[in-house]
């Protein structure tokens, strides 16, 4: 994963990191406003639900207030309250329906007892309901003063006030004749009734140990409210679909005796109709965002990026050696910074190129006039020597003519070098020539005879005359003249050198072997590099260098084996050998 993104390019990088830390952004806010709005509403539907309460207390009041108020019209009129002490059925329906059926409303009922409880006479809506004593008794205790509350019997719910009624007896003591008990079953219309004034608040009466409920949801939903009340103390309630926030208050008879409990909940379905409608919204500002943010992003992006890529190109084109490119500088900022010291680097690296190539070329001249000075020292002394010794000495004829050969090859030589010279300088080369192994290194040897025999060294020679193959006749001949003259400087008190070859298919393999101090070891490795030297008053280390680049461009390559104390034998290979077959019948 790691590679993959790491050869993304930096837009994209950019891009996607904005886009994740856009999304991130937008989780973690929209989390913590979710959360906020569920809290919110969860607040607002307590709110709401003790608002429900307010209404039903302020309801449930003002309704118990008028059937008191009408109980109390009627135990204060004279006429009625007359006719009422008669304890005639129809006398009492008739001298109280009419005031009653004006003022109440049609789902209250409204009976006359006497003291103990029995029911004289009843108005309004039918009615089941027997007092017994214990209720009559618990009103007595308020008289003469109205009592209200519940009651329950045979698990319905009923709401009764109770208004004494009283006549002058004897002096000032008033005896009680009748007992006025206004009230209405609590039934769904009534509870319906309640949530449509309390704006959509559900209601459930429950007596206490009956398992009548009494509810303005269905039977299903308010059997799944009842379990999970019993079971859970949360602030919110489940029937199975739906989630309401709820409350309880117990319903209290006469005597201030808990006889039922009203449960107050209020539904959180449509608080969640609205949450999922911001979180819709939610989603689609953050989808709106991502896609505003991704464009911003690019056309701002791109304006960063773009002296990125140029000083990428740049760079490529460095690496191409192409050291004259320079990069525009738009701004003043770390990006018009970087280009500004990338156009300085490449102008010093100009500057620094030309000044090594300025010193390559002075080394390389310097370089040149050592080669030159070295090959033309072989030479050089070889006239020298033979004009000494033709100046200083009377020699005999045979003597004479050999030193002239020898000053007429060396000055050849030095000729043929100055050639070669002027042919580099040109810019040419010449080719090669199929040329006899042997010939081109008894050439070399000729050359330093004199010194070989000077200083007591034997030369050999052990090469098939028909071995032929292809080189630059001159150029290995210097090679040849160089290892020789080496062994030479290595030996100055005498010695012995032996070169031979092998024919190994179609190459060639010579061996330059001398029985001298052989080679110290810390300067082996690095023999064939230039100015590399060691026992010698006056070498420049180019001999070997010069004479394996010669055979490395004949196509092949040299190294050397040596232990000190027991010479050194020089070794290369040279490609395109063969046996001449004219000189094989011959011999």
């Amino acid at each position: 994963m790691r590679s993959r993104f790491s050869r993304l390019s930096l837009l994209t990088k950019i891009l996607l990191s904005t886009t994740v830390s856009i999304t991130i952004l937008f989780a973690f806010t929209g989390e913590i406003v979710l959360h906020s709005i569920n809290r919110t509403m969860a607040d607002s539907l307590q709110q709401e639900l003790r608002a429900s309460f307010q209404t039903y207390t302020s309801l449930w009041n003002a309704q118990s207030d008028l059937l008191s108020t009408v109980s109390r019209i009627i135990s204060n009129t004279s006429d009625v309250r007359g006719l009422i002490s008669t304890g005639d059925r129809a006398t009492i329906e008739d001298a109280a329906g009419e005031l009653w059926s004006k003022f109440v409303p049609t789902e209250a009922f409204f009976l006359v007892t006497d003291a103990p409880g029995r029911i004289i006479a009843s108005l309004g809506a039918r009615t089941s309901l027997t007092l017994p004593r214990e209720f009559m008794a618990s009103a007595a205790e308020h008289f003469p003063n109205q009592a209200a509350g519940f009651f329950v019997q045979e698990g319905d719910l009923y709401h009764l006030s109770v208004t004494p009624i009283y006549v002058q007896s004897s002096g000032r003591d008033q005896a009680l004749i009748n007992v006025l008990v206004a009230g209405y079953r609590v039934d769904a219309l009534v509870a319906g009734r309640l949530k449509d004034s309390t704006g959509g608040s559900d209601f459930l009466f429950q007596p206490l140990g009956s398992s009548k409920v009494v509810s303005t949801l269905n039977p299903r939903a308010t059997a799944a409210v009842n379990r999970n009340i019993s079971t859970a103390g949360a602030e919110l309630v489940s029937d199975g679909v739906s989630e309401y926030a709820w409350s309880r208050t117990p319903l209290k008879d006469i005597s201030g005796r808990p006889v039922a409990e009203l449960r107050i909940l209020r539904s959180f379905d449509d608080a969640r109709d609205r949450i999922a409608a911001l979180y819709n919204r939610i989603v689609l500002l953050w989808f709106v965002a991502v896609s505003v943010g991704f464009c911003l992003t690019y056309v701002l992006a791109r304006r960063i990026v773009e002296p990125v890529k140029q000083l990428d190109r740049a760079a490529a084109e460095v690496a191409r050696q192409n050291y004259a490119i320079e990069v525009e500088v738009r701004s003043e900022d770390e990006m018009g910074r970087l280009a500004r010291t990338f156009n300085n680097m490449c102008a010093s690296i100009r500057q620094a190129r030309e000044d090594l190539i300025r010193q390559e070329r002075i080394s390389t001249i310097g370089r040149l006039s050592g080669s030159i000075v070295h090959d033309l020292r072989n030479p050089l002394a070889a006239i020298y020597g033979g004009a000494e010794m033709l100046v200083d000495a009377d020699l005999p004829l045979p003597h004479v003519k050999r030193l002239a050969g020898n000053i007429y090859r060396a000055s050849r030589r030095i000729q043929e070098l100055l050639q070669d010279l002027l042919n580099v300088s040109r810019g040419s080369r010449g080719g090669p020539e199929m040329c006899r192994l042997r010939e081109v290194a008894s050439a070399a040897c000729d050359s330093l005879a004199v010194t070989a025999q000077s200083q007591g060294v034997e030369v050999s020679l052990s090469i098939a005359s028909e071995i032929e193959l292809p080189v630059e006749r001159n150029r290995m001949e210097r090679a040849f003249v160089n290892l020789v003259a080496n062994a030479l400087e290595a030996m100055p008190d005498g010695g012995s050198i032996e070169i031979s070859a092998e024919l190994e298919g179609d190459s060639v393999t010579v061996h330059v072997s001398d029985n001298g101090p052989g080679i110290a070891p810390e300067i082996r490795s690095q023999l064939f590099q230039p100015f590399v030297t060691a026992g010698k008053r006056n070498g420049l280390g180019l001999g070997l260098a010069l004479s394996r680049q010669t055979v490395i461009e004949h196509g092949g390559d040299m190294w050397v084996d040596s232990q000190p104390g027991r010479g050194a034998r020089f070794s290369f290979r040279l490609p395109g050998a063969r046996a001449s077959q004219a000189q094989a019948q011959h011999v």
